[in-house]
């Protein structure tokens, strides 16, 4: 009798690794893509293969992933897509949480790591260059950024902190989005692939208090200066509630979205002798807005934006209305042409576009899903793909 019952539980044994293994998903970094997602609602991290032939989603972790040390936010990769960052907030929902930035190892089967977290008060938004050697940190009323270089195995360590400047307003100055200039190009299909990108670097800070957009010149240990904009000021206005930046991979045009106004705001960043130019190859960091700025949104509440991978195309999360607004990019100008507006799930709140420009994903929090979009090449069409179901409220979404 022992030894059937030794026999019955080694088949079901077997069974279960069977299921286990039925719901794995393998990932090859060289034959897949992968997205993470912090879940606020379940406290972990949760990453997804993605089938570059059709683009489904797989999901990779069998049971939950590593947890998250407090409530999580907004989620970066570094450039190399080996560490992932994450806002956190103590909550007293988790006793062991904390504030500041996790950071998460990224294995070579697409899992995630709890490395650590790096104490940050108020984060509200990330940013990390090109190289991946700075990660910039925005304390919303705090009304400051911190800067931290990235050692090996993902550790932070703080370089400064810069309090952002009070404007003729005396409002107290409220960070709310960051945006690094590049220096790599896309090595394909953009019209500045062949072209030489800049060494050095610029970091565009949104004032939602002050309604105004600041630029601070990046040094090569990582501090910032602030640089002036025109008559001596301190900051070049925006439309109302600035809430989401984003650069173009080109590094010819910085958009706004303005959230209070549902709008977008556009400017080069170039002087004024070389506006108009395609590739902008004196750029010169200064802010200058484009004709017809800024440009109207058919959604409610616009927050989040990212320009495609070729820098062709602008697109931006309305969060009050749960939908993404589509713009294609004039080359010459930095005009905004509407392209069109696509449902997301309730509660979006973030976006993520791949670097081969295939594929856009939106986190929603309140119906705990991801929202796919394949990208039109030609026009910048988004076309809806079956949402996947996540964890509980995820919070932001990153792409590799």
């Amino acid at each position: 009798m022992r030894i059937r019952f030794t026999w019955i539980a080694a088949i079901v044994a077997l069974i279960a690794l069977g299921f286990l293994a039925a719901c794995s998903t393998k990932y090859s970094a060289s034959n897949n893509g992968l997205v993470v997602l912090p879940t606020e609602g379940s406290a972990v991290m949760q990453s997804f293969s993605l089938d570059l032939q059709n683009g489904h989603l797989s999901q990779i972790n069998n049971a939950a992933g590593p947890p998250i040390q407090g409530a999580s936010g907004q989620i970066i990769l570094d450039p190399a897509g080996a560490y992932a960052y994450v806002i956190v907030t103590a909550t007293p929902a988790l006793t062991t949480s904390t504030t500041g930035v996790a950071s998460f190892q990224v294995a070579s089967d697409g899992k995630l790591a709890p490395v650590g977290v790096t104490p940050v008060s108020n984060a509200v938004a990330l940013a990390m260059d090109s190289a991946g050697k700075f990660l910039f940190v925005a304390s919303g009323t705090d009304g400051t950024v911190t800067t931290f270089s990235v050692g090996s195995n993902a550790t932070l360590t703080a370089v400064g902190t810069t309090i952002l400047p009070n404007q003729a307003m005396v409002q107290t100055p409220t960070a709310s989005a960051l945006a690094v200039t590049p220096t790599v190009y896309p090595f394909q299909y953009a019209s500045c692939s062949t072209f030489t990108p800049p060494t050095t670097e610029d970091l565009y800070v949104t004032d939602s208090a002050n309604y105004v957009i600041l630029n601070y010149a990046v040094s090569s240990t990582g501090g910032l200066t602030l640089v002036q904009a025109a008559n001596n000021a301190t900051g070049v206005p925006t439309g109302s509630v600035p809430s989401g930046v984003a650069v173009d991979p080109c590094n010819r045009f910085v958009f706004v979205s303005n959230s209070q106004q549902n709008s977008v705001s556009a400017y080069t960043i170039c002087s004024a002798v070389s506006v108009g130019s395609t590739l902008c190859p004196f750029a010169d960091y200064s802010l200058h807005e484009v004709a017809g700025s800024p440009f109207n949104i058919t959604g409610q509440v616009p927050g989040p934006l990212t320009v495609d991978a070729y820098a062709n195309f602008l697109y931006i999360v309305n969060t009050g209305s749960s939908n993404v607004t589509g713009f294609r990019i004039s080359a010459s100008t930095g005009g905004l042409t509407a392209i069109g507006t696509y449902a997301a799930g309730v509660g979006a709140n973030s976006i993520a576009v791949r670097s081969d420009d295939s594929w856009v994903f939106v986190a929603n929090s309140t119906a705990s899903t991801l929202s796919q979009y394949g990208i039109t090449p030609s026009t910048g069409v988004l076309a809806p793909q079956p949402a996947t179901t996540t964890f509980n409220i995820p919070t932001g979404v990153a792409v590799k």
